[in-house]
């Protein structure tokens, strides 16, 4: 056994019977919550790999029934599934990108002591996060501006999260400012401040924020839903909904599946199979920025 184990237990033994049965019983209530948030996921992927007639007789409740891929290769072959997916890639990247550069030139005046329009615009930043136009009024701005059925209308009407400056501008404010006195002394300006000492010693904030805006990005469909009347320019979500509520034959069809029994019983594996297939990449991504996530976010939550 290693010390480090050996240290814990020895300081469990070391409790108060009160506090034992406290931490056992939160150790309970988090399997518990753990157990109840996994249950749906581990679910959906038995479902997407089970064989058709278990899951429409019921059988499938933890783990998968019979192994069956031939949903996988229906939605596979189906090819707005892959415009949409190349649409959600472009949007995400593209507008992840966009908005942490707009973040980090918002986020470094307003972390400034000396900016005089400081305290002027972190009121007007907050207030936005409580008070807006209204859905109305933003729908006439961007429509009267060109953008609809534009791909630009996924990236630039969120182009910052007044949260997400406000967590980056406090990960700023921590930074010391002796560095930003030796880099004036050595004649910086304020951009190569920015990007010379600011988004350098910001990078793990940033990587949370990234991760925000991105998971942000990849799951909107409201903008689309709004703004994007031609499928070819529809995000992966648009998709998703349309498979999910209204149109799921249609990927039936295109297999060319006319049987109504095995058409009955495809449907609802197609559904959750195009959730498996919408999940992925966010599925992949997570592991790589996973270890900012608590540094991070504690770095953002050190001023107001």
């Amino acid at each position: 056994m290693s010390k480090t184990k050996m240290s814990h237990l020895g300081t469990f033994r070391s409790r108060s019977t009160g506090d034992k049965v406290f931490l056992l019983i939160v150790y309970i209530l988090v399997i518990f919550a753990v157990c109840i948030t996994l249950y749906p996921f581990v679910y959906v992927v038995s479902v997407a790999f089970s064989d058709a007639k278990a899951v429409s007789r019921g059988e499938v409740f933890l783990l998968p029934v019979g192994l069956d891929l031939e949903a996988f290769q229906m939605v596979m072959q189906y090819d707005q599934l892959w415009v949409s997916y190349r649409n959600t890639f472009f949007y995400t990247l593209f507008g992840t990108i966009c908005n942490l550069i707009f973040s980090c030139l918002a986020a470094y005046p307003l972390s400034r002591h000396h900016f005089f329009m400081r305290k002027k615009l972190n009121f007007f930043l907050a207030f936005t996060m409580y008070f807006s136009g209204g859905l109305i009024p933003a729908y006439m701005v961007v429509t009267g501006i060109g953008l609809y059925n534009s791909p630009l209308v996924m990236i630039i009407p969120h182009l910052v999260s007044a949260y997400n400056v406000m967590i980056l501008r406090s990960a700023m404010e921590s930074i010391s400012e002796e560095l930003f006195e030796c880099g004036k002394l050595e004649g910086a300006n304020d951009f190569t401040l920015l990007t010379k000492i600011a988004i350098p010693l910001s990078k793990p904030t940033l990587a949370v924020l990234g991760l925000y805006y991105a998971v942000a990005r990849y799951n909107d469909f409201f903008t689309g839903m709004l703004y994007l009347s031609k499928q070819e320019l529809q995000p992966l979500q648009m998709f998703l909904r349309r498979i999910l509520i209204i149109a799921s034959t249609e990927i039936l069809q295109n297999a060319g599946i006319t049987d109504r029994a095995a058409a009955a019983q495809s449907t609802m594996k197609i559904r959750y199979v195009c959730i498996v297939l919408a999940t992925v990449p966010i599925l992949c991504i997570c592991p790589f920025v996973q270890k900012y996530l608590v540094k991070g976010t504690m770095l953002g939550a050190v001023k107001g």
